[in-house]
């Protein structure tokens, strides 16, 4: 007789190795259709038009982002939720972190997320927020970081970390990297030519962040790599329309 469906449950439920078996059957085949499809495809990751590696003074400056753990109260990823859209702006799209190491998305906001801050402010409200936040947000809670400004930005040899993240897959030039200590400092010095840096680094902004044009400080790198993100890419462009689309039909 056979037995039925309630019957066959029971059965799997009360014999532990069955069940460890057909559970791992399960996970298995889940891995497999989730998993080997990424063996037949160059990258998961629809490229935008656009979008461009970091200068090497917004490195610095995301450098510094990390070690001061912004990233435990700012996130940098929009969801395509409508209360969160009206708020921040259009939505995050994958290729706009691509180049991310690591990647700041996240879901923990203490502070407003970050995603698409560039251009929302001058340069001189971002020195303030960062000198004296409730100066600008009376409610905030953020520690001040006056000492960014006052500390010359002693970044290393970025061309050293610029090989490193061309070894991740980061797709700098050797143009890019034999001259990304000089770049640096072009880009934060007002007076300099950085025709050449515009030329290689697409919408980079070249201007003295901090209000002090006599020395580049991690103030600087910190405003310069605030005022660049979520600027690359033109949400509104055929290029990135046409990779909205194709996340929307996933």
């Amino acid at each position: 007789m056979a037995l039925s469906f309630l019957e066959r449950h029971k059965m799997v439920e009360r014999n532990i190795t069955l069940l460890a078996i057909l559970a791992f059957a399960v996970v298995t085949i889940g891995g497999i259709v989730e998993i080997a499809p990424l063996f037949w495809i160059d990258n998961t990751i629809e490229k935008v038009e656009g979008m461009r590696p970091y200068t090497p003074l917004e490195q610095a400056g995301r450098d510094i982002y990390i070690r001061e753990g912004c990233y435990l109260c700012h996130s940098q990823m929009i969801r395509p939720f409508r209360d969160e859209v009206e708020r921040y702006g259009h939505y995050s799209l994958a290729a706009e972190s691509m180049y991310d190491h690591p990647f700041q998305w996240g879901s923990k906001r203490t502070g407003p997320d970050l995603a698409r801050v560039g251009g929302k402010y001058s340069d001189a409200w971002h020195v303030q927020h960062l000198k004296d936040p409730r100066s600008v947000v009376p409610d905030s809670i953020m520690p001040t970081y006056q000492f960014l400004a006052e500390r010359e930005l002693n970044a290393g040899d970025m061309s050293a970390e610029l090989q490193t993240l061309y070894r991740t897959g980061v797709p700098y030039t050797k143009d890019d990297i034999a001259k990304a200590n000089d770049d640096l400092k072009a880009q934060a010095n007002p007076d300099a030519d950085a025709t050449d840096l515009k030329a290689r680094y697409p919408k980079a902004q070249a201007r003295d962040f901090d209000g002090d044009p006599k020395k580049v400080t991690e103030m600087d790198a910190l405003v310069a790599y605030l005022q660049m993100l979520g600027t690359l890419v033109d949400v509104n462009a055929p290029a990135a329309q046409e990779v909205l689309a194709k996340e929307k039909g996933r």
